[in-house]
Formats: structure tokens, C-alpha cells, sequence
């Protein structure tokens, strides 16, 4: 439950990490006032506590920064649906499925989500103004698609509308800018594109090339034109991503086919591997799931677990992001457990869902670090995941989530 009576706060008697990387520090308290870190660092080197704050007592617990999803699709229940079935659902139908999903993911621990998919600007302003209890959004609106590329979900046959609400599609450098214009009107934080395309999609396959580099370099400037807003690329394939890269854009999704001149062209790019293991980890269930999904996941599944190891392994900087709407809602920080699963450490881990995930969303200055003046984001867990990162995949173990100096989970009370 949200309690609104203070944003000063005192949160003692925890471990803290606090996003930097620096070594975890015991017997810690953190100080919030007015919505901001004020203090965060040994309690006995605390300044003075602020008069009439509410006190959270850790209980040896871990203090960490409120962590980021750079990859959700909130609109989207969590398993595969039909896309006939969604695109006929009333939009109020679909809003109010999707509080819950807000709700579930600002539980896990995720204080800051971006939706690459699905989530008008209506839904970022419904949060803010309090109307509804979810984590801060970025997001896209829609994905950019060409004609038959993955966000073209129309079988064969149908020569009907694209569902406005998830794709949009363009063709040629001239349609690209507009749509990237129109988004971007639409309240769009960044543009996402399908660079390739992908296990979900009808009529075509993840090492398909969708939108050409001279196609993603002309969205690449119309976002860089509107005060530098970024470009996600939907990138499985090896020749999407390679195009995605030399065109200029800021992340990476799946990358399912890294090989060592892709990882070379990211290091000197400084381009982010958003990998999405919750998915690319996730079983889909064959009662359910048309059968082009299953084959292609069967076919790529070795690909990108595969190439996740040779990221980490190489330095790519790799932001947490799971793809929930596809993987279920509410436990996404089970994410950093298949990082480390895959070849990264535990506190590295941490960091790409925290300080990582904040530099990709441009966000540094204000949330990922538990350092004064930023953003009262923080979460606390009922572990160490430093010796157990699985546990933070479990929302039970993450009893305290405050945003913003408001606590809106606290079950260690109780």
C-alpha cells in the first residue's frame, strides 16, 4: 500500500549497495528528504536524522537503488496470446487490464520501466499524476516495422490495418522519418525499431533484415533532432544487427546472433546489449502457441543464450530488460539471475539493472545509484544477492520498494 504521509525517511540497520560498484557496506542507513537520497553510508558516520521521518528498520536486509526493466511490454499479459484477440479488445478493456501489470511490476522492485511496445504517453501520465500505482515510464507507443517484418503480425492473407497500438509501419526513407515524427508527437521518450525480425511474427524469421541502414540512420536523426531522444533496435539476426549498429542505434534488444564483429562495432559504438533472458530462458506452452512461434523459438533458443556468455565476457555493456508481455509480469528481477547465469557477476548484475539500465534511459543524473541528491528510488531485499541473486527473482523477497521518497511496499511491518 502507498503511504503518502512523508517523503522524509530513514532506512537503517541494512547492508547497502548502492549502484556504484563500490563494495557493499555493512551496518548502513540511507536518508530521504523531500523525494531525494540525502545520506547513504555507514550509520555511524550519518549526519543527523531528519526531525519526524518515518523509520524503516531493514532488519539486515539489503538497501539497493529501485532497479530498471529497459524492456517490457506492459499492454501484453505475460504468455502468448493472440494478436487477433488483442487487437479486437476495446482500448478500455485493455487499460484496465493493464493497472495490474503496473502494479505487479513496481512490486518486484522495478521502480523504473521501459515499455517497447503497447503503452501510450496516457499511461506515463496517469503514473505520474498518481492516478494509477505503477513504476516511472519511458515509452515508445509503438514499434516501427517495415511491410512483413516483425511488427507486421497480418497472416498471409490479410491485407487489413496493422494494429496501430503495437506496430507501425513504414517503408522507404520518406515513410521512416514521418512515422518517427509521429511518434515522437505522440509523446513517444525513444523510438523503437524491428532491425530484424522475429520469433512472434507470422511471415518472417529472425535473421530476415528488416529496415535498411540507410532507412535506420534517417530514424536515428529524426530522433537525435528531438532534443537526442534514443533508438532501440529489435536485432536477432546478424545482418540487422550489424545495419542496426551502423546506423546509429543506442541499444541492441535480444541480439540473438552476436559474433566477434558485431561485439568489436558495440565496444567502439558504445552500443548497449539489452539481451532479455526471461524470454529467450521462457517455454512456450504448444496449446497456445501458433506453430511458426514454436519453431522458430526452437530454432533460436541455442543462438541467444549462446551469445550472451561472449557479451558479458567481451565488456558489452549490458542493461537489464526482460521482455514481460511476452515472459510474465512480476518477478523481473529474476532477469539478474540469468545474467549470472550466463557468465556475468553478481554485483555486475546488479549494476546493469540499476546504474547500467539509468545511462541507457539517459537517465544517470537523476535515478541507478543511491548517491545524494538523486531520485529517492530504493528497494530492500530480504537476502543477499551477492551470495543469492536468484532470490531477488522472488517479489516476497523484496518486502520495502519506495519511489520517489514514497513507500509503496512495505511488508516488513507486518
Amino acid at each position: 500500500m502507498n503511504d503518502k504521509t512523508s517523503h522524509d525517511l530513514v532506512i537503517r540497520n541494512g547492508q547497502l549497495i548502492d549502484g556504484t560498484g563500490t563494495a557493499p557496506v555493512p551496518g548502513a542507513t540511507v536518508h530521504v528528504v523531500d523525494g531525494r537520497i540525502a545520506w547513504a553510508g555507514r550509520e555511524n558516520d550519518a549526519p543527523r536524522a531528519p526531525g519526524g521521518a518515518a523509520v524503516i528498520d531493514a532488519q539486515d536486509g539489503t538497501i539497493l537503488p529501485g532497479f530498471i526493466d529497459c524492456h517490457v511490454h506492459l499492454a501484453a499479459p505475460g504468455g502468448e496470446t493472440s494478436r487477433v484477440a488483442l487487437a479486437a479488445m476495446p482500448t478500455s478493456l485493455r487499460t484496465y487490464l493493464t493497472t495490474p501489470r503496473l502494479l505487479a511490476t513496481l512490486m518486484s522492485g522495478v521502480t523504473t520501466a521501459r515499455d517497447l511496445a503497447g503503452l501510450d504517453a496516457g499511461f506515463k501520465q496517469a503514473v505520474e499524476r498518481g492516478l494509477v500505482v505503477g513504476p516511472r515510464l519511458h515509452v515508445a507507443v509503438a514499434m516501427m516495422s517495415t511491410t512483413g517484418g516483425h511488427g507486421d503480425f497480418r497472416m498471409p492473407t490479410d491485407n487489413g490495418l496493422v494494429e496501430a497500438s503495437v506496430s507501425r509501419i513504414a517503408d522507404g526513407v520518406a515513410e521512416c522519418r514521418r512515422e518517427a515524427r509521429d511518434l515522437l508527437r505522440q509523446g513517444a521518450d525513444l523510438i523503437k525499431i524491428a532491425a530484424t525480425g522475429g520469433v512472434g511474427s507470422p511471415t518472417d524469421q529472425p535473421d530476415d533484415e528488416g529496415f535498411t541502414e540507410e532507412e535506420i540512420r534517417a530514424i536515428v536523426g529524426v530522433a537525435r533532432a528531438h532534443r537526442g531522444k534514443r533508438v532501440a533496435a529489435h536485432a536477432q539476426g546478424r545482418g540487422g544487427i550489424l545495419n542496426a549498429l551502423r546506423a546509429g542505434v543506442d541499444s541492441i534488444e535480444h541480439g540473438y546472433q552476436l559474433d566477434d564483429e558485431i561485439i568489436d562495432l558495440m565496444l567502439a559504438r558504445g552500443t548497449y546489449l539489452v539481451p532479455t533472458l526471461s524470454t529467450a530462458t521462457h517455454t512456450f506452452d504448444p496449446a497456445t502457441t501458433p506453430p511458426w512461434t514454436l519453431a522458430k523459438k526452437k530454432q533460436w533458443q541455442g543462438h541467444a543464450l549462446a551469445s550472451v556468455p561472449r557479451a558479458i565476457e567481451r565488456g558489452v555493456k549490458i542493461a537489464m530488460g526482460t521482455d514481460c508481455g511476452i515472459a510474465a509480469h512480476g518477478n523481473n528481477l529474476r532477469e539478474l539471475g540469468h545474467l549470472v547465469d550466463h557468465g556475468m557477476a553478481p554485483m555486475d548484475a546488479i549494476l546493469a539493472g540499476t546504474s547500467v539500465a539509468a545511462e541507457l534511459l539517459g537517465l544517470s543524473h537523476e535515478i541507478g545509484t543511491l548517491e545524494a541528491g538523486k531520485r529517492a528510488d530504493l528497494v530492500i531485499a530480504a537476502c543477499d544477492p551477492l551470495a543469492d541473486i536468484h532470490a531477488l527473482g522472488d517479489a516476497t523477497n523484496i518486502p520495502v520498494v519506495v519511489k520517489d521518497g514514497e513507500v509503496f511496499k512495505n511488508t516488513l511491518d507486518h
